[in-house]
């Protein structure tokens, strides 16, 4: 089944002309377009720098000599934007002076090509451009993608134990310079280990995967995290979140598994799948830790297990003296 041509045309490479000659930006778009790639023309500087921030291009054509700002300062005014170190820009020049070739180069020019334009040359340099960029691009997708799976718990898709020391280290250092405060919960799934002595460790899998994905999906910020902080415990950090909203998402999380009626048999308190949840708050301050923020945590995770578990249990912060 063909695509449909908006479609098609959408998937071909863009290139932005540069130029204020409007014959040769007519004759370069009739080249271009003949490969095919989808063109589009700005007559100077300004609206090139305008067309290249709506645009993102994949491939920049830009005239050296224009009035106004020369394509050497446009070159170097792209390079700052976003983007504009990573799409190749083709400099044409009538300029062959070893002077003018050095100072395309320097101005962030990827390659040239000089006027009169020797069309079969400028095809190929295109082309191998084009290549340069869709290997970039699949490497940055393969390293994005490295990136991710090393942050994320194998079993249940969650951030892993290392991401969360990374986002507790950053969200401590960003409460620090915004005075803003960080809590913590800690849960654990209650007599998890009779759960996996009762219905096989496949099962016991099957349900760390589902409690996982039901705190994910009821923590909801983006600057929330939720990770699997070891076995069947599982770290939430809610920064800029003071201690009652903790406490308040704790419930509400606490909430969110029973409802989900997973069957617990082993269970010493229910007929399903339970929390014990442990909340902890503190203001960053040059005088305390990360690492105390997770030991309050531990510590009202103790006392919720104590006290009987499928409960929450918080420590709030001790008032400033």
């Amino acid at each position: 089944m063909s695509l449909p041509s908006a479609q098609l045309l959408a998937s071909l490479p863009l290139v932005l002309v540069i130029d204020d000659d409007l014959l040769m930006r007519s004759l370069l778009r009739r080249a271009l377009e003949q490969e095919p790639y989808r063109v589009e023309e700005a007559e100077n500087g300004e609206e090139g720098l305008e067309k290249f921030k709506v645009l993102s291009p994949d491939v920049v054509l830009l005239d050296a000599v224009m009035p106004d700002m020369s394509g050497f300062e446009l070159c170097d005014q792209l390079q700052r934007m976003p983007r504009g170190t990573e799409t190749p820009i083709l400099m044409i020049t009538g300029l062959t002076d070893e002077a003018s070739v050095d100072r395309a180069y320097e101005s962030g020019a990827i390659d040239y090509v000089t006027k009169p334009i020797n069309w079969a040359v400028l095809r190929q340099r295109l082309r191998h451009l084009l290549l340069q960029v869709q290997e970039r691009q699949r490497l940055e997708g393969l390293n994005s993608e490295l990136r991710r799976l090393a942050a994320v718990d194998e079993l249940t898709q969650v951030a892993n134990r290392r991401a969360f020391d990374e986002s507790l280290t950053q969200h401590w250092r960003s409460g620090l310079r915004g005075g803003e405060p960080l809590s913590l919960i800690l849960c654990d799934i209650d007599y998890f280990k009779p759960y996996n002595d009762t219905y096989g460790h496949p099962a016991g899998d099957d349900c760390l995967k589902k409690v996982a994905q039901t705190l994910a999906q009821t923590v909801g910020r983006p600057t929330d995290l939720v990770a699997r902080y070891g076995g069947e415990e599982f770290g939430i950090l809610l920064p800029s979140t003071p201690f009652p909203g903790a406490v308040q998402v704790a419930n509400k999380i606490c909430e969110a598994v029973r409802s989900q009626h997973l069957p617990h048999q082993a269970s010493m308190i229910s007929e399903g799948v339970t929390l014990s949840c442990g909340v902890a708050s503190l203001l960053p301050t040059p005088n305390e830790t990360a690492e105390k923020l997770i030991v309050l945590a531990d510590q009202a995770l103790y006392q919720a297990k104590q006290q009987g578990r499928d409960r929450v249990v918080g420590l709030p912060p001790t008032p400033k003296v």
